[in-house]
Formats: structure tokens, C-alpha cells, sequence
């Protein structure tokens, strides 16, 4: 997998904190798939747990709109439709891997309804980018996390992508009594306890 747009630091921290999941009831979810890179990551790691499902969520229209929670000097190229892939080329790196099929689901996050999430969540990774994307991810996820349960949130640490980081610290500010809360590389790492 040496040839994946994912820097190693980063691919090892979300590996390791997935590890930590394999007995941990619920499947996997991905906020934010992009081109899959960081899914196939996933996937050769739940090789270990092969009971648990692994789900990818992406609007494959590219970057929603901006709030105002996200402007940034240094974000300016993060634009609406910037980012956009095709399912099937996520779907095709898979494959070309000799990996399980993910379930894939097209969509804005916003829209995603209950019966295209699973029942049970052991781990998330959200890489949403910006502020709604980041907050919609934790409101998807949080009512579904077994307790043990990991959320891994990319860009925490990217001043382009300033959302990311004001999410995350709105949602650990309301729930500091029920999740673990550490940083690694650009990621947040959240527990719940």
C-alpha cells in the first residue's frame, strides 16, 4: 500500500487506534472517503476482525460549501466541488487490492438516514474537512458507539482547515465526562469511556 496519498505517521496512529476496536461490538465507519486511501487502510486492518463491516460515507460531489467556521488564508483552495471522485474508484482500489467490498454509500452527510448507517459503531474515522461536516459526523455516530468505541477526526491540527478543530472542541467541551480526549499528528482521538 505503498503507493497511498496517506502520510505513514498518520496511517499508523489511525491503525493502532483501530486495532484497539477489534473487540469492541459495532462495525466501522468512514466520514469522508475520498478517493479511499485511507479505507483501504482500514479494510487490511479488519482482516483481523473479519465479523465487522466497514462502511464509507461521501457526497463523491467533492467539497460542500463553506461556513463561516471554516474560512481561513490558508484554506483558499478547499472549494465547493473540489475533492470530487467516483464511487467506482474507490470501489476499483479495493478490488485491485484483493479486499473486502466495502459498503459504500453516496450522499451529503446531512442526508444520510438511519438505515444507511449500522446499528453499532466500534470505530469512526471522520475526514469531513469542514465545521458542518465534523459536526454532522459526530451526530451520526455518537447515539451508535459502543462504549470502548474510538472516533479518529482528520485536520484537527490543519490551520486550512480550521472547522475541523472547532467541531471537535465544541463536541468535547459538551461531553468531557464521557470521552477520553488526546492528540496525535493533526488527529483527535476521542474514547468513550
Amino acid at each position: 500500500m505503498k503507493d497511498l496519498q496517506i502520510p505513514s505517521r498518520e496511517a499508523e496512529i489511525i491503525v493502532s487506534e483501530l486495532a484497539k476496536t477489534l473487540d469492541v461490538p459495532g462495525d466501522v465507519v468512514e466520514f469522508g472517503c475520498y478517493a479511499g486511501d485511507t479505507s483501504v487502510v482500514l479494510a487490511a486492518e479488519l482482516k483481523e476482525a473479519p465479523d465487522k463491516w466497514l462502511y464509507l460515507y461521501d457526497s463523491f460531489e467533492g467539497l460542500p460549501e463553506k461556513t463561516a467556521a471554516d474560512n481561513s488564508p490558508q484554506g483558499w483552495r478547499f472549494q465547493a466541488g473540489e475533492l470530487k471522485v467516483s464511487p467506482d474508484t474507490v470501489a476499483h482500489k479495493f478490488k485491485k487490492l484483493s479486499l473486502p467490498d466495502p459498503v459504500i454509500v453516496k450522499g451529503w452527510f446531512n442526508e444520510l438516514t438511519d438505515d444507511d448507517l449500522p446499528s453499532q459503531i466500534s470505530f469512526a474515522l471522520f475526514d469531513g474537512d469542514f465545521y458542518e461536516s465534523i459536526k454532522t459526523s459526530f451526530e451520526k455516530t455518537v447515539p451508535r458507539l459502543s462504549q470502548g468505541g474510538i472516533i479518529v477526526v482528520h485536520d484537527y491540527r490543519n490551520a486550512a482547515l480550521p472547522g475541523s478543530a472547532k467541531a471537535v472542541n465544541e463536541f468535547v467541551d459538551a461531553h468531557k465526562d464521557e470521552y477520553e480526549f488526546r492528540l496525535a499528528a493533526s488527529l483527535a482521538i476521542l474514547v468513550k469511556k
